[in-house]
C-alpha cells in the first residue's frame, strides 16, 4: 500500500532531524525539484521541521568573498576543527552555473578536502543559477533543512565580489575572505557593495608582507562597529595551509553566535531573511503588479511580519492567490 504525501514528509522529517545521510539528500532534491505535486510536499516537509524548532543553538554560517581567496580549503580547515570539538557540519557549497546545463561547475566540490567517510560532515553542490545576489533560490529552504540535522551549517558562496549581497542577510554570521596584495575587497567594502561583514580574514598569511598589509589596510578602511550594533568587527589572519589562525577563527564565529543569542536577536534575523525571502521571490515572478494586488509593499510586508510563518507553504498559498487574480 502506498504511503500518503503526509506520510512520507512526516518520516523524511523525523530521518533528517535525526542527522540521516540519505534522508538529508532526498530532503534537498525535493527542494531542487519544481513540479507542483513535488512543491507541496516540500513545503509539508519545512513546515514539519520548523515546528517547534528555532534551532537556536545551531549556527549558519556564511563565507564570502573572491575568487582565488581560498575560501575552500579555509571551510575544509574549519570543519577538521569543529569536528575535533565533537560537532556536526552540513556544508551548502554555491558554485557558478554551466553555461549549459545549468548545473554547478564544480560538482561534488572535490577541491574543498575532507573525509567522505566522515559521517559528521555533509556536502551539498548547487548552482547560483545566475541569481543576482549570488544564492539561488533553494538555499534558504536548504538551509532549514541543514540546520535540522547539523550543528554548523556553512555556507561558501561563488565568489563574485558585489553580486553577493544575500549572504549578509541570509547567515546569522557573514565572515568575508580577503585575497592577500587584491584593492577589490577593500574598495568594496568601502562602497557599501558589500554588507559589512561580522568578520573579516585575511587569508594567506604564510604570503607574508602582502598579507600583513592588506590586514592593516582593512583594519583601517572600515568602521569597527557591525551596522546589526553591539558587536566590533574584528579582522583577523588565517593561514589554511599551516592552520594558523584557524582555531582562533572558529572561536570568533562562536562568539559572535554567543552574543546574538544572549541579546536575543538571533531569531529576528532569521525571521527577517524569511520575509526578504519570500517577498523576493514573489517579486521576481509576479512583478511589482503582484505585490500590489497583495495590497501593495508595506501592508504585504507588515502582514508578513504578523504572520508566523511556514515558509513553503505562506509563499505557496501567495503563489496560488496570485494566480487566481
Amino acid at each position: 500500500m502506498q504511503q500518503s504525501d503526509d506520510k512520507i514528509s512526516a518520516d523524511l522529517a523525523a530521518a533528517v532531524s535525526e542527522g540521516d545521510r540519505s534522508a538529508l539528500a532526498s530532503a534537498l532534491n525535493l527542494l531542487d525539484d519544481q513540479r507542483a505535486r513535488v512543491r507541496s510536499q516540500a513545503a509539508e516537509l519545512l513546515a514539519l521541521l520548523q515546528v517547534n524548532q528555532q534551532f537556536r543553538d545551531r549556527h549558519l554560517i556564511g563565507i564570502t568573498g573572491p575568487p582565488g581567496a581560498g575560501k575552500s580549503t579555509l571551510c575544509a580547515a574549519l570543519i577538521s576543527v569543529w569536528r575535533k570539538r565533537g560537532l556536526r557540519v552540513g556544508v551548502l557549497a554555491v558554485d557558478p552555473s554551466s553555461p549549459i546545463s545549468g548545473g554547478a561547475l564544480l560538482g561534488d566540490r572535490l577541491r574543498m578536502q575532507t573525509s567522505h567517510e566522515d559521517d559528521g560532515v555533509f556536502i551539498r553542490s548547487l548552482s547560483s543559477r545566475g541569481q543576482f545576489g549570488g544564492l539561488s533560490a533553494e538555499v534558504w529552504p536548504m538551509s532549514i533543512v541543514m540546520l535540522a540535522g547539523f550543528d554548523i551549517v556553512l555556507i561558501e558562496t561563488v565568489g563574485v565580489g558585489q553580486r553577493e549581497a544575500d549572504i549578509a542577510q541570509l547567515c546569522d554570521t557573514t565572515c568575508y575572505v580577503a585575497q592577500p596584495g587584491s584593492g577589490d575587497s577593500v574598495q568594496f567594502l568601502k562602497a557599501g557593495i558589500l554588507e559589512v561583514p561580522h568578520i573579516l580574514v585575511v587569508n594567506k598569511e604564510d604570503m607574508g608582507n602582502v598579507a600583513r598589509r592588506t590586514l592593516a589596510e582593512l583594519r583601517s578602511a572600515l568602521n569597527r562597529e557591525h551596522p546589526d550594533g553591539h558587536w566590533k568587527v574584528p579582522v583577523l589572519a588565517t593561514s589554511a595551509t599551516t592552520n594558523a589562525g584557524v582555531e582562533s577563527l572558529a572561536d570568533v564565529i562562536d562568539e559572535h553566535h554567543n552574543a546574538l543569542t544572549t541579546q536575543q536577536t538571533l531569531l529576528p534575523r532569521r525571521r527577517r531573511y524569511q520575509i526578504y525571502w519570500i517577498h523576493k521571490r514573489l517579486l521576481e515572478e509576479f512583478g511589482s503588479f503582484g505585490i500590489e494586488r497583495l495590497g501593495g509593499e508595506k501592508k504585504f510586508l507588515a502582514q508578513l511580519e504578523k504572520n508566523q510563518l511556514d515558509l513553503f507553504q505562506h509563499y505557496e498559498s501567495l503563489r496560488k492567490q496570485l494566480h487566481k487574480i
